[in-house]
């Protein structure tokens, strides 16, 4: 974990406007134009990102959709598609795991990454440079030596641009801001600041601190280390996630056995994909299946020895199913791999060659994916579409 002021560079990569950027970039009729992405101005939805044509107008991130319409009624009106974002964020972030594997990621479009002192800014204008031409998506990236700093830096660099914080220059770039500036104050706190003449973050940094505790309490002292630029929070880089899953509902009631195994390896390539790009290895597969009348069950089995392969996770799969089918038809199906780990997977000895081919074909197929988003080379059971049911 990298912590401290003295320690390594930390990045904060956010990706400008994500939702809205990929919009554009997707739909080039929508570029140069207000798109906002959320809810309906009809029913009581609310902005879930905009685009910088549209904050021009005064529009905001959950602000309600009916307000965003007053304020930009030529905008462009989107309800979004989280599935397709998912697939975007991790393009992203296998772009940052090429540069170091220290990372934490803090959301869809942000995430913190450490580099040994002194290399932060040059890879930041690496990580920028490949994104912009690999994923033609805007990113901003603070540089500076914590978190807090890195976040401030981003924030004074955005749009779609990389700027630097570093704890020297915060006298001179910082302490004159407003307040709003600091990260963790809320309205509330600055209200109550300026009423007791503390409104640049200089003069919060220089208060007494006796007189910011009868204000905020035990917390006084963080809110006036905040404002001296020092944060000694670690970079998290590690998260126990627990299982990783995929599941899809059919429109209609299937009864074709060959569709759902093709449903099935699909399903196993994305776990797979998605195992390897974190660096996981699983080691149980579990099946579900929904009958027609909604009756569910899931079945598990645990592998002897865990793995990050297609196939593998596959060919358990399709054995779980052989043995658990029931009678058809199926209203969903889908797949879980648990019992994650970090390491890498060691192939058996093979004299045909057979798990050699398979690990090169996987990583084939991670690197297309990565740059063109979504599975684009797929094994021939998967591209069965499944048969539609005769009325």
């Amino acid at each position: 974990m990298i912590s401290g002021r003295d320690g390594p560079d930390i990045l904060l990569c956010d990706l400008d406007a994500f939702f809205a950027s990929v919009e554009q970039r997707d739909n080039p009729q929508y570029r140069g134009l207000p798109v906002i992405v959320g809810g309906s101005p009809a029913s009581r939805g609310v902005v879930s990102t905009c685009s910088y044509e549209a904050r021009k107008f005064g529009v905001r991130s959950a602000m309600p959709t009916a307000r965003a319409l007053q304020l930009c009624p030529e905008a462009v009106f989107l309800p979004g598609d989280m599935a397709r974002y998912r697939r975007v964020s991790e393009q992203v972030f296998a772009i940052y795991g090429r540069f170091t594997p220290e990372m934490e990621i803090v959301s869809i479009d942000e995430a913190y990454l450490g580099f040994p002192a002194g290399k932060g800014e040059a890879a930041a204008k690496e990580i920028h440079r490949v994104v912009r031409e690999e994923l033609m998506l805007p990113l901003t990236i603070g540089v500076s030596r914590n978190k807090l700093l890195a976040k401030i830096a981003s924030e004074m660099a955005k749009p779609n641009r990389v700027g630097t914080l570093w704890p020297e220059d915060v006298p001179a770039l910082l302490w004159p801001r407003t307040l709003e500036m600091l990260p963790g104050l809320g309205p509330a706190s600055v209200r109550k600041l300026n009423r007791i003449g503390i409104s640049t973050i200089g003069q919060l940094a220089a208060a007494p601190l006796d007189l910011l505790q009868k204000y905020f309490g035990n917390s006084a002292t963080v809110v006036q280390r905040s404002a001296r630029g020092i944060d000694d929070r670690p970079l998290e880089t590690i998260h126990k996630v627990k299982s990783i899953s995929e599941e899809k509902t059919f429109s209609k009631d299937l009864a074709d056995e060959k569709a759902i195994r093709a449903v099935l390896m699909a399903q196993a390539e994305n776990l797979g994909y998605r195992l390897r790009s974190g660096g996981l290895l699983a080691r149980t597969v579990s099946l579900k299946l929904r009958f027609s009348d909604f009756r569910t069950i899931t079945r598990d089995r645990t592998l002897p020895a865990p793995t990050d392969s297609d196939l593998e996770i596959y060919q358990t799969a399709r054995e779980l199913f052989a043995l658990h089918k029931g009678r058809p038809p199926w209203r969903l199906v889908g797949l879980r791999v648990a019992g994650l780990g970090s390491g890498q997977q060691l192939a058996l000895f093979d004299s045909s060659g057979t798990a050699k081919k398979e690990e090169d074909l996987a990583q084939v197929r991670d690197r297309l994916r990565e740059k063109y988003g979504g599975a684009v080379l797929y094994r021939a059971r998967s591209l069965l579409k499944p048969k539609r049911k005769k009325d």
